[in-house]
Parts: structure tokens; C-alpha cells; sequence
């Protein structure tokens, strides 16, 4: 069931999220008392959840600046259950990966949008701020695509006891829909194959509304793409 009946504002609260999980390095520590005034001034999110970042946002102020990067290391670059690229979900190591990140890249472009030297287009931190550029229909409808991804991740912090769980809890409110964990397989190594769960079966195929609005990205699994050619967004 959708948790709103329209679409929030959400563009300081998306872009602050982004920022949540970049890489805890002295420049976010420093601007940790702006991100949480900003969720809180936005009021995008329901009560618990700005309760949840809240602490999110403690915890990371408290801790030491080498255990908080050691921790974000080891949380999500150490396995590909939490990977923030979220091709590796969808395609893990097959072909299809690089046409899919090529296509993700042009859409930022059309947008105006120009990755940074070593970004990643399907890094998570970057899609939330384009999601934060789009209206409030079209951001969550983009962030709707991609709702299996994020329940699968918030399954897996969660089962590691993160509180950075509480941010996917919070893309999943704004994306119209509740936090629902989901069972989590046991994790390959890393250089074993790459096998795509079950968890990450099905996702929406809506395109744009009108012609002069902005069609949403579809991250399918990998299944499904064999069955229809790659495509972007397009304006």
C-alpha cells in the first residue's frame, strides 16, 4: 500500500540522503548538523523515520573518523548483498552491465547532468541526485523502478544491524512504498559467479506520462532484458 497519496517534495531530503550514504570522509562530518536541519525542515519523511536519520546522523558524529570509514568500507564495499551500485544487482557481471551504465550516463546528460572523474552512474549516492533535480511525480515514479533493489538492501543492512538501514527505509517512503524485508540468501564470495537472486525478480515498465515529460530509467533484471533491447530515459 502506498504510504502517500501524492508526491512529497523531496528534493533537499533526497539530496541529503545521497549525502548519507557517501563516504563518511571529514568534509560529511562537517556537514552533518546541515543535513539534519535540512531533513527537518523539509518534513518530506514521516516522524519515525526523521527519528531513525537522526540517529544515523549521532552516530556518525560520534564516532571516530577511521571507524566510521573503516565501517562504511567493510558495510558496503565487502560483499555485493549491500553494494550501493545498483547494477550489480540487476546485472551483476554480465554484458548487459556496460550498455546499462552508457544509457544511465546519456540520461544524466539530457538533464544537464555530468558525472564527475570516477563516478559511477548506478552509484546510489549519484541516482538520488538526479532523482533530486526531477518532480516530486516523476522522483517518485524513478524511485518506485527501483524498489526491489532497495528492499533487498534494506533487508540486508537490517540484517547486519546497520543504522543505515533507515536510509532505504526512507527511499522506500518516498518511493510510495513500506519497508518490507525480504529474505536474504546466503552471500557468494565476491570473485565467484555472479547469480541473480530471486529477490530482485520483476520491477515497474511504465514509461512517460506525456511526451514532454521525462520517461523514468527501467532497472529489470537481467532476465527480462533478454526479451527487449536496453533504453534510457529520453525527454
Amino acid at each position: 500500500m502506498a504510504l502517500f497519496n501524492h508526491a512529497p517534495n523531496a528534493t533537499r531530503s533526497l539530496r541529503v540522503l545521497a549525502r548519507l550514504l557517501g563516504y563518511p570522509d571529514a568534509e560529511l562530518r562537517a556537514h552533518l548538523p546541515g543535513l539534519r536541519a535540512a531533513l527537518l525542515q523539509e518534513q518530506a519523511l514521516p516522524a519515525p523515520r526523521l527519528a531513525e536519520l537522526d540517529a544515523l546522523i549521532d552516530t556518525l558524529e560520534r564516532k571516530a573518523a577511521l571507524e566510521a570509514e573503516a565501517d562504511y568500507v567493510e558495510l558496503f564495499d565487502r560483499g555485493r548483498a549491500t553494494s550501493l551500485h545498483l547494477f550489480e544487482h540487476v546485472h551483476g557481471d554480465s554484458r548487459d552491465r556496460g550498455p546499462a551504465m552508457i544509457d544511465l550516463a546519456k540520461t544524466y546528460e539530457q538533464a544537464g547532468m555530468f558525472l564527475g572523474e570516477g563516478e559511477m552512474p548506478d552509484f546510489l549516492p549519484v541516482v538520488l541526485e538526479f532523482t533530486s533535480t526531477q518532480p516530486p511525480r516523476q522522483a517518485r515514479e524513478f524511485l518506485a523502478e527501483m524498489a526491489h533493489i532497495f528492499n533487498a538492501l534494506f533487508a540486508a543492512l537490517q540484517q547486519r544491524s546497520s543504522p543505515y538501514a533507515c536510509v532505504l527505509g526512507a527511499l522506500l517512503e518516498l518511493a510510495g512504498e513500506k519497508a518490507s524485508p525480504v529474505e536474504i540468501a546466503a552471500e557468494e564470495p565476491m570473485d565467484a559467479v555472479w547469480q541473480e537472486p530471486v529477490v530482485f525478480d520483476g520491477c515497474s515498465s511504465k514509461g512517460q506520462a506525456r511526451p514532454d515529460q521525462p520517461q523514468p530509467i527501467h532497472i529489470v533484471p537481467h532476465a527480462a532484458r533478454q526479451a527487449r533491447p536496453t533504453h534510457g530515459a529520453q525527454r
